[in-house]
């Protein structure tokens, strides 16, 4: 029947015909017995059987086997298996459904906000300790869900609550590199999960900041709806075709009313649109990317597709030049409250000619403020140039940025030091600033640096995410 290395694909048969969920997965069986030759080729082929919300399955097969398959009456497509991706407070009150609109009654569990709903979430699980999921002021988990909290590593059944009423996962045809880095649970260790999850339906969570900034009231969208887990991606995001429709067929069969599905390429449409059809709402993220510009990767007509935007928060971080010149940079920089430090004790702004690293050895920034011009193509010079402030006891960056958003990479590099990000404009009005004072001496050499008194404030930064 062909011979070849094996491969994952799937079988799409349309809708179920077989009424009971047995008969549809014992069809499955016969049809690939005859391709096969045996039943136990059958059974050790098979991957996922796909019995309530559309009739086919996932299974390992040859090419051959796979085009023979295709040629079956009753199989309306084959296709291989594809890898999928997942796409990462204010955002409701910026959406205009803010709590005090709706009512401060929300916040204080009565029948508002999603009451009832049940939103299943296809991600990378679930982090159930988080205060988003507490289910304090939830009565029964509803008597229509038929789902089930599904154990495993670092995962119990108590772990399941009236707020996040069962979950699921998915590793059947992940390969072992995936799984080796994550628990063979529900539990989510790549936080991508559990941020769509929060964002969705997540319990309001009072005094909520980062470090102090943009302290207030972090909800859901749906902030009293319950929580469904399907755990369909791995590791550092692997997930495909089969993992994310045998967690759709399974949400069908539980009775989910809302189903997110924060990732890109949509080959899994046809499993939406049977969703669709049994009255759940599908939400799909326009995805981080599309294949060109102005455009989307999930665009079937039948479900929801969703993007991002920017929204009405920044973060300021105030520099204040010798001139008394105040410019606005974005920075999430902040001191703690028992901090020795001061903000104003930044008094020196250190200027090289390039802060890439064969010319910027050797400048002494200990104590001082490093400024840096991003170059096309430079993307590696702002983390190099933090790490150099912060190895040679400087205070922090301030890093003119070109077309790329670093505001990720600061809150991963910049570890004790300041580090402010300004457009190139605004970056332009610094180097000014530092042409007008060194006018008139001598420039030549390697490094052009002068220290002039400046002066930075903490306060907001802009937290730009990928489209979720």
């Amino acid at each position: 029947h062909g011979g070849g290395p094996r491969k994952l694909y799937i079988a799409y048969l349309g809708h179920v015909k077989h009424g009971h969920p047995d008969n549809v997965v014992a069809s499955h069986h016969d049809l690939l017995t005859t391709l096969l030759g045996s039943k136990e080729g059958s059974s050790a082929s098979v991957v996922y059987n796909y019995k309530h919300g559309f009739s086919g399955f996932a299974a390992m097969l040859t090419a051959e086997q796979a085009k023979q398959l295709a040629e079956f009456p009753e199989v309306i497509s084959v296709q291989p298996s594809k890898r999928h991706t997942p796409t990462t407070t204010r955002s409701w009150d910026f959406l205009g459904l803010n709590h005090q609109m709706m009512g401060s009654d929300m916040l204080h569990g009565s029948n508002s906000g999603g009451e009832d709903v049940i939103i299943g979430v296809i991600d990378t699980g679930i982090w159930p300790e988080s205060r988003s999921f507490n289910d304090a002021g939830y009565g029964p988990v509803p008597s229509r869900w038929k789902g089930k909290c599904q154990v495993g590593h670092d995962w119990g059944s108590k772990n399941c609550s009236r707020k996040i009423v069962g979950a699921r996962f998915y590793s059947a045809g992940v390969p072992d590199q995936f799984l080796e880095t994550d628990s063979l649970s529900p539990r989510d260790h790549n936080g991508h999960g559990t941020h769509c999850a929060s964002t969705a339906a997540g319990s309001a969570v009072e005094a909520a900041s980062f470090h102090g900034l943009a302290k207030g009231v972090a909800r859901g969208g749906a902030m009293r709806a319950r929580i469904a887990v399907y755990k369909s991606f791995w590791g550092l995001g692997f997930g495909n075709t089969a993992t994310v429709l045998a967690a759709i067929d399974d949400a069908v069969h539980d009775g989910v009313d809302v189903l997110s599905m924060s990732f890109g390429i949509d080959e899994n449409s046809f499993g939406v649109l049977h969703a669709v059809q049994k009255g759940i709402t599908v939400v799909y993220a326009g995805g981080n990317e599309g294949p060109r510009p102005q455009t989307v990767r999930n665009g079937a007509p039948w479900a929801i597709t969703v993007a991002a935007s920017k929204i009405d928060r920044s973060f300021p971080t105030m520099i204040t030049l010798g001139n008394k010149q105040q410019i606005v940079g974005q920075s999430l920089y902040c001191l703690g409250k028992n901090s020795s430090k001061s903000s104003s004790g930044f008094k020196g702004l250190v200027v090289p000619v390039s802060c890439a690293m064969d010319i910027l050895n050797g400048t002494d920034v200990k104590g001082q403020i490093l400024f840096c011009t991003m170059q096309p193509g430079d993307q590696d010079v702002f983390q190099q140039a933090s790490q150099y402030v912060q190895d040679g006891g400087g205070s922090g960056v301030i890093f003119a940025q070109y077309t790329t958003d670093l505001s990720f990479t600061a809150l991963d590099v910049c570890q004790g030091i300041a580090c402010i990000l300004v457009d190139l404009d605004i970056g332009k009005k610094i180097a000014s600033y530092m042409d007008d004072l060194s006018h008139g001496e001598d420039r030549t050499g390697a490094h052009r640096h002068r220290e002039r008194d400046t002066g930075t404030k903490s306060g907001d930064v802009l937290l730009q995410r990928p489209v979720a």
